[in-house]
């Protein structure tokens, strides 16, 4: 089992830089991206149904080449921040000006002014996540909701982190810890994508058994099924109104900023 000290020693906290061009491609069309945004988007309008005396103001942390934050912009006032400049320049070619380059450790808005600050697998990238998490709450308002997607289980690493820069993949009883200690009171967490745990599981082991190498993990698909295995995975929303499933290659926090 891999541990944080078996990581490759990576300084920069943005993904390697072939990797922007590759989501800009990617991020509106992939299974994975599809199926993700689902769910976000499930959780989303929960929250931002409760708040009805104003419209929702949206904060995406590490917002990337944009597609999740389209997706936001259906429910309130969306904006973006993301500290690669290649990212902020491939949301301009989606046509998105509300996005600033800034790094989430030290974000460039004013205290209290979001209701919703969403990290969707942004805090993993982080030294220091607890850091990153602090800032995210200040410029929250009180009672605003923090939404963090990241990925789990450091015995799933594989090349994708590697591409991406992860510092860590999480247990979800240590992305608790980090949202409690930022000063949020955790509302829920859960596990999602267990539809597709099993062969990333195995296309990792294998790849790691036999030195394989791609540019990324997102070219070992198969096209033609990228709408039913989106529809596969984006079903998990339905699930995850009732029950916690144990186990997923990716994990779930929704908090609440206490004073």
């Amino acid at each position: 089992m891999l541990t944080t000290n078996d990581l490759p020693d990576v300084l920069p906290r943005e993904m390697m830089k072939h990797t922007y061009p590759i989501l800009y491609e990617l991020e509106e069309s992939h299974w994975w991206h599809i199926g993700r945004r689902r769910i976000i988007g499930s959780f989303v309008k929960e929250i931002c149904s409760k708040i009805t005396d104003h419209y929702p103001q949206i904060l995406d942390v590490g917002c990337g080449t944009g597609a999740n934050l389209k997706m936001l912009a259906q429910f309130g006032d969306a904006q973006g921040v993301d500290v690669s400049s290649d990212a902020v320049a491939f949301c301009r070619e989606r046509g998105l000006g509300n996005v600033k380059l800034g790094a989430a450790e030290s974000l460039p808005f004013e205290d209290n002014g979001f209701d919703l600050v969403t990290a969707l697998d942004v805090v993993e990238h982080m030294d220091d996540d607890v850091a990153g998490l602090r800032e995210m709450r200040r410029v929250l308002r009180p009672e605003g909701r923090l939404l963090l997607f990241v990925p789990t289980f450091m015995f799933l690493w594989g090349l994708q982190d590697e591409v991406s820069n992860h510092r860590r993949r999480y247990r979800l009883a240590e992305l608790r810890r980090a949202v409690t200690a930022a000063g949020f009171q955790v509302e829920r967490t859960a596990h999602a994508n267990i539809t597709f745990f099993l062969p990333v599981l195995l296309v990792r082991k294998l790849m790691r058994l036999t030195g394989i190498r791609v540019e990324t993990e997102s070219s070992i698909n198969i096209p033609a099924l990228n709408r039913a295995f989106g529809a596969l995975l984006g079903s998990e929303r339905y699930w995850l109104r009732y029950l916690n499933i144990p186990f997923g290659v990716s994990g779930l926090c929704v908090a609440r900023r206490v004073e």
